[in-house]
Order: C-alpha cells, then sequence, then structure tokens
C-alpha cells in the first residue's frame, strides 16, 4: 500500500532530478530532445510528496520501449501508456517511489500541459500555496488512499490547467506589442 505522505519542500529534490536525468539520458541516448523537472518538487515552496516527476521529450515514443530493460535495471518499474494514451511511464521504488518518468514524443500537448502548470506555479506563489494547502488537507484526509488523494486534487489541476494555458499564451505573445512581464505579474 502507498501511503500518502507530503513533505515541505527540500533543495536536494533539484539535485535528485539532475543526478536522474543524467542517467536517463544515457539510457535513451539521441532520442532525448529535452528532460524537465516537472510536478510539485520542481515548484518552490510547496509542500510535496517527495517523488521527481521527470518529463523527457524524445523523437520517436516508439522507440523508447527498446530500452524497457534498461529502465528496470536502473530500478523503474515499465507501466507503458498506463491510462494516458501516446505516453511511456515509469516509476522508481515501489511503493516508496522515488521517481516518476513521464515520456512523450515531440509536439505532444501533454509536454506543454505539464510545462505550462509548473510555471504558472511558480510565477504565481499565492496560487501555489493554494495547491500546498490543498494537497496537505488532502494527505491528512486520506492518509492511505492515493488514489482518494488524486481524485480530490483533480479539479483543482484541472482550474490550474485552464489559467496556465492563456496564461502560457498570453507571456508567448509578447512580440506582439504585450508585455510578457506585466501580463506575468496579473
Amino acid at each position: 500500500m502507498r501511503k500518502v505522505e507530503i513533505s515541505s519542500h527540500k533543495r536536494e529534490w533539484s539535485l535528485m532530478f539532475e543526478e536522474e536525468s543524467k542517467q536517463l539520458k544515457n539510457i535513451l541516448g539521441t532520442l532525448v530532445i529535452n528532460v524537465f523537472h516537472i510536478g510539485s518538487t520542481a515548484i518552490p515552496n510547496i509542500q510535496a510528496k517527495p517523488v521527481i516527476d521527470i518529463l523527457i521529450e524524445v523523437t520517436c515514443l516508439s522507440e523508447v520501449d527498446k530500452f524497457n530493460y534498461q529502465f528496470e535495471q536502473l530500478g523503474y518499474r515499465v507501466h507503458g501508456e498506463n491510462g494516458i494514451p501516446n505516453r511511456r511511464y515509469f516509476s522508481k521504488g515501489g511503493n516508496n517511489r522515488t521517481h516518476h518518468v513521464h515520456i512523450f514524443e515531440q509536439g505532444n500537448p501533454e509536454i506543454t500541459r505539464h510545462l505550462a502548470f509548473r510555471d504558472y506555479m511558480i510565477a504565481h506563489p499565492k496560487e501555489a500555496q493554494n495547491y500546498s494547502q490543498l494537497k496537505q488537507t488532502l494527505a491528512d484526509k486520506y492518509p492511505n488512499s492515493i488514489e482518494m488523494y488524486i481524485e480530490g486534487k483533480n479539479d483543482y489541476i484541472k482550474t490550474i490547467d485552464y489559467k496556465a494555458a492563456k496564461w502560457e499564451k498570453l507571456t508567448n505573445c509578447s512580440d506582439e506589442g504585450f508585455n510578457a512581464t506585466e501580463i506575468k505579474k496579473n
């Protein structure tokens, strides 16, 4: 059974991301376009499950399956799409998870969604604190049900995804006469 445990933000999470991303790049080699730290451990000053979420953008998703054995040798469990089409998902640490790896092919809108969520939360610390409080409330309410914890966050995440998508479009319009700095503050 996976317990729901939340902890304060830790500096070493970014180091854990860096170390793991090097190993993952070594496995996937030239397939890798970008590797990103996503999820709550990538957002400063909020509470999070101490699991490093890593998003890898690759040139060809079907080629990733050829490396399942190497992922297993690194301690990962191979989950395939795991409910999200056109993704490859891996977890490390069993019931005491340490890492989640989400791999998408370049151009997949999930890449933009995850990065916009992360960047929006970093740019909006009050919103990030609201999310942090929700996570703690849910962890206290459902300490033995990761499913209920995740379900409890769904509506909030959808709301932030919507706000983040609008914000991301506006911040990328700076060459059309908008002031991206001002927009990011709002």
